[in-house]
């Protein structure tokens, strides 16, 4: 895919019905409570609802039963940040903010530019200088200043949530004042699983960074439990690039707080880029979701990233991100080493290539 259609991929996916509501969202003559509405049309057309789809050929092909990919590729920017992205800006509209703010390396500040275009807010959005990502081309045409600024990707979330402080501005970085927003946004991942399958699965593996994500999947389904709508918690799979994810790391380690890694130990690829971290910003949520579901922890390493990619394409016709691929990777490596009963397994494919 070159930066051209990139950019159309981004712009087009969205539904004419949605652009009309985005121009009564935008409309400041109508009452706030009217734009939201809007908004929430907005939402409810265009965000979540992603395929559960069962891959039959993978189950052979690794004599594993009953195995199913949640797609988020289905997403309009073709990654699962357009939930905690769409949930934010809303949250942005309902409090009368003019700009949101936050740093990324890629997929998550096109959802927050698409997001923020449609709702009419400024968006203003930190990369780390050494970072290069494709993605810079989509935020722009869709209206979002991006401001670059040295040191890492955690530098940067620093930085960027001190100068939404500092300017008033709505600060939606990861492990702030948002976390419970965005792991809400992240259950609905959960709610959707149990509405395909009709009762949770055995095991749900999931690629892990932040940690966010993973934390707000187990939390629906922690809450679809306790609702009395599913008979168990499935077991949570957390897996990311090899020794570079705090998470992982802390785990294995039987550590009971998510460590930092050493950041000059972090080396960024083409394949491993969003996985890595050595600070997760909601690792103790993950981190706690992975030792209450009595889950698994798995380091992928770059390769087996990058042959899964090419095997799903092959197998099942999916188009995946090589690191969205890290949870798929672990629930197979585990049923490899337990020889699974007869169950159904979930694994999470947060974005298409």
């Amino acid at each position: 895919m070159n930066l051209k259609d990139g950019v159309k991929t981004a712009e087009n996916k969205v539904s004419t019905e949605a652009r009309r509501l985005s121009d009564m969202v935008k409309d400041k003559r109508k009452s706030l409570v009217d734009r939201l509405e809007c908004f929430e049309d907005i939402i409810s057309l265009e965000v979540g609802d992603t395929g559960l789809h069962r891959a039959k050929t993978l189950e052979r092909e690794f004599d594993v039963r009953q195995l199913y990919l949640k797609y988020e590729g289905d997403n309009p920017t073709g990654t699962q940040k357009d939930r905690i992205a769409f949930a934010q800006l809303y949250d942005a509209l309902r409090r009368e903010f003019s700009v949101v703010s936050l740093a990324t390396c890629g997929n998550y500040g096109v959802a927050m530019a698409l997001a923020s275009d449609l709702a009419g807010v400024a968006c203003k959005i930190y990369i780390p200088e050494s970072y290069h990502t494709d993605r810079v081309i989509e935020m722009e045409s869709l209206g979002a200043q991006i401001i670059r600024i040295p040191g890492s990707y955690e530098d940067v979330v620093t930085e960027s949530s001190r100068l939404a402080a500092e300017h008033g501005w709505y600060d939606a970085n990861p492990g702030g004042a948002n976390t419970p927003l965005q792991i809400s946004a992240y259950a609905q991942i959960a709610q959707e699983i149990f509405e395909d399958l009709g009762d949770a699965p055995k095991y749900c593996a999931v690629p892990v960074s932040n940690g966010t994500l993973f934390a707000g999947i187990y939390r629906g389904f922690v809450n679809l439990y306790k609702r009395g709508k599913t008979s168990r918690i499935p077991k949570m799979i957390a897996a990311s690039s090899a020794h570079k994810n705090p998470i992982v790391e802390s785990y294995l380690q039987g550590l009971d707080h998510c460590k930092d890694l050493n950041p000059a130990a972090i080396k960024e690829t083409k394949y491993n880029e969003p996985l890595i971290n050595w600070h997760s910003f909601d690792g103790e949520e993950a981190l706690y979701a992975l030792k209450e579901s009595e889950g698994h922890a798995f380091n992928i390493s770059d390769k087996k990233l990058k042959e899964m990619t090419s095997l799903l394409h092959k197998k099942e016709g999916f188009r995946i991100l090589p690191a969205s691929t890290a949870g798929l990777i672990g629930l197979l490596e585990l049923d490899e080493k337990m020889n699974f009963e007869p169950d159904r397994f979930v694994a999470v494919l947060t974005a298409k290539n």
